[in-house]
C-alpha cells in the first residue's frame, strides 16, 4: 500500500515557477503527476520510474520530475508557467511491479492518489 501526500500548490504569475512535492509512503515503482483543469479530464504531466523520466507533450521542456536520494518524495519543478498550467496536480503511484512505457502517462495504471493541490497561474 501507498500512501501520497502533495504539496507546493500555489498562485503564481504567468512565467514563474514552483516547485510541487509528493511525500510517499510505502512502494511504488512509478511515481506520477497528473493534473486536471476545470471542465477537462484528468491528463498525465510527469511520471518517474526507477530514475526513468516521462512527461506529457504540453510540459515537456518546462517541467523536472525527480526524485530524493534514499527518500520518498518526489518533486515536480514547473518553470515558465502559463494560464494553461492551472489545475489541480495530483500526485499517484503505480504498485511494485513495472508498467510499459505508454502507461507511464494513463492514469488507470496508477493505483494510488493523493488529494491533489491546486496550481494557479495568472496572466
Amino acid at each position: 500500500q501507498v500512501q501520497l501526500v502533495e504539496s507546493g500548490g500555489g498562485s503564481v504569475q504567468a512565467g514563474g515557477s514552483l516547485r510541487l512535492s509528493c511525500a510517499a509512503s510505502g512502494s511504488a515503482y512509478c511515481i506520477g503527476w497528473f493534473r486536471q483543469a476545470p471542465g477537462k479530464g484528468r491528463e498525465g504531466v510527469a511520471t518517474i520510474c526507477s530514475a526513468n523520466t516521462y512527461y506529457g507533450d504540453s510540459v515537456k521542456g518546462r517541467f523536472t520530475i525527480s526524485q530524493a536520494n534514499a527518500k520518498n518524495t518526489v518533486y515536480l519543478q514547473m518553470n515558465s508557467l502559463r494560464s494553461e498550467d492551472t489545475a489541480m496536480y495530483y500526485c499517484a503511484a503505480t504498485g511494485g511491479q513495472s508498467i510499459t512505457r505508454g502507461q507511464t502517462l494513463r492514469e488507470e495504471f496508477f493505483k494510488y492518489w493523493g488529494q491533489g493541490t491546486q496550481v494557479t497561474v495568472s496572466s
